[in-house]
Parts: structure tokens; C-alpha cells; sequence
């Protein structure tokens, strides 16, 4: 729990299939405002599990009369979580949790050793696994010798069985892992468990649309927000890896970056 968020009962439990009611602590005397106070609680509430996936919760004017605050503070609180992709509101059915988001650093990992660490169960679909002749932009990311092949791949990341991402990779073929192992596994395992090991990489992280494709792979509407990552990886031997199109599903991504003044 943070300090500046109110506590969530872990027993806060609904009748069956009903909303819930959270035991939420709002404090008067605090500096923190009020609807942060709620936001921050039921974030709490959500990040530690005590409100699942599809949980409903109280609505807005129930809630208001239970903790003493006023309708529109209620509804300021619950749409600072809405906007971070943690709440929805549906009509007819209240305001639902939906999958907890991903919160990643910036750092030389891969994003399946990521959810695992934040105890997710990643899953990888195989798009497109296609070892041929390179392009010429391949050639020169690569630093490729005349002759090498690659190994084009396209994947589908799911977190707890919800897609998160859309990764497009280019590998040299001699260090390619199988089908079947980059299924079962993240690319960076895979190439540890070849004896290749990752120690720098170059990032660029921005902004886009959801077009038909991505759309159609992330269960996400046409023209949502996603979030893009290009990356190029080097070994200790200066050779390159890879080099990627990652993109993330805005409202279940994020990035996080630790800034140091120098």
C-alpha cells in the first residue's frame, strides 16, 4: 500500500455475482485529495487481487453516502481509474474492473521474463515464423555477411489469456531459436539458453493507432491508442541480435523510466 492511498480490506466481499463493498479508509485531515484518497484505494484493491478481473463495484451514490463524500467527488475517483484502463463503465451492468495493467521499466529484459516477474501467465501465439532472404534494411541492421539468411517473426503476447502486445522481430538464421521454443518461452531465453546473452540495446519508444491488424490481434477498437517500441540488441561480442516493432496495447502497457540528475 502506498502512503498516500487508504487501506482496502482484504475480506471486502459481495454477494454472489453483486458489486462489491471495499473497506475504504478516507482521511479529512491529509493533504491528498479526496477522490485521490478513493482512487488510490481501490487501485490497492485491484493491484493486490482483493478485486478481481470483472468485480463490480458499488455504485456511485452508494458509495458516496457510505464514505460521506459527494457524488462528483466519487465520480472524479473512479475516472482517474478509468482513464489508466483499470475501470470500465458498461451500461446497464455498473462500473467493472478489468485486467490490471502492466507496468514495465525501461531496462534490457523481455517482456515474457516481465510478467512472469509480476505473476502473470504469459502466453505466446506464432504468427509468423518465416526463415528466407533478408531485405535489405535486415542486411544493414544485421550486419549480415552475403549469403546469411533470417528468420522473420511476428508473435502475439497474452498476459493471464488477454492479448498485449504484437512483437515483429528480425534474427540472423544462425542463431534462430525453433517454433516450438519461442512458444514456450520469451526471445531472450531462448537465446540465453543458446549461450548468446544480451548486454546492450538500442530503444525508441512512441505512439500509434490501432489499424485493422492490431485491432483484429489486441481485441481492442479501431483507432485505440497503442504504445510502440523499436529495439536493435547487441551480444558482448558486439554482434547484433535482433532487432524489433514491438506494440502494446495502451491501456494495458505501460512504461516506466527512473531519472537521475546527473
Amino acid at each position: 500500500m502506498s502512503a498516500d492511498s487508504p487501506t482496502a480490506a482484504a475480506d471486502a466481499a459481495p454477494a454472489a455475482n453483486g458489486p462489491i463493498t471495499l473497506d475504504l479508509a478516507i482521511d479529512r485531515d491529509r493533504s491528498t485529495p479526496l477522490y485521490l484518497q478513493l482512487a488510490g484505494g481501490i487501485e490497492d484493491a485491484i493491484r493486490s487481487g482483493v478485486l478481481g478481473p470483472g468485480s463490480r463495484l458499488e455504485n456511485e451514490l452508494t458509495l458516496a453516502k457510505r464514505l460521506g463524500l459527494s457524488r462528483p467527488t466519487v465520480r472524479q475517483g473512479i475516472q482517474e481509474l478509468v482513464d489508466k484502463g483499470m475501470l470500465v463503465r458498461k451500461r446497464g451492468v455498473g462500473t467493472q474492473v478489468i485486467q490490471a495493467p502492466v507496468n514495465r521499466q525501461v531496462a534490457l529484459t523481455s517482456l515474457y521474463d516481465d510478467l512472469r516477474t509480476a505473476g502473470k501467465a504469459p502466453r505466446t501465439e506464432i504468427v509468423e515464423y518465416r526463415i528466407g532472404r533478408p531485405s535489405p534494411e535486415a542486411v544493414d541492421r544485421l550486419q549480415l555477411a552475403p549469403g546469411e539468411q533470417v528468420l522473420d517473426l511476428i508473435r502475439v503476447r497474452f498476459a493471464d489469456d488477454e492479448p498485449l502486445a504484437v512483437m515483429r522481430n528480425t534474427i540472423p538464421e544462425r542463431i534462430a531459436p525453433t517454433r516450438a521454443a519461442l512458444a514456450a518461452n520469451g526471445l531472450y531465453a531462448c537465446l540465453r539458453e543458446a549461450g548468446i546473452t544480451t548486454v546492450l540495446a538500442h530503444e525508441r519508444i512512441g505512439a500509434t493507432v490501432a489499424d485493422e491488424e492490431h485491432a483484429e490481434l489486441l481485441d481492442e477498437e479501431l483507432g485505440a491508442a497503442l504504445l510502440t517500441m523499436e529495439r536493435k540488441s547487441f551480444a558482448n561480442d558486439g554482434s547484433v541480435v535482433e532487432y524489433g516493432f514491438h506494440v502494446y496495447r495502451a491501456s494495458r502497457y505501460s512504461f516506466e523510466v527512473t531519472l537521475v540528475d546527473s
